[in-house]
């Protein structure tokens, strides 16, 4: 799940996606999955936040969409 995120972000492949947490919910006939992510690069070091979310209809014909908002950037 993480590769397809990071795709979407288009993170470079040698870097990690990590989720730190994660909440569900179903409003206006959407089921809704937000991830808060870290990304790590190379050495490992934190170097962003990302907020993903994972949208799915739950109605046909079943519709998905992945956005995401970067949260923070970690200065080091």
């Amino acid at each position: 799940m993480t590769g397809e995120y990071k795709k979407t972000i288009g993170l470079p492949q040698s870097h990690i996606l990590n989720i730190l947490n994660s909440k569900w919910g179903v409003r206006k006939g959407q089921d809704t999955d937000t991830y808060e992510c870290e990304e790590l690069n190379e050495e490992g070091t934190p170097i962003a936040v990302y907020t993903v979310k994972d949208s799915t209809s739950i109605y046909p014909p079943f519709g998905r969409s992945i956005t995401w908002t970067q949260s923070s950037v970690t200065n080091n």
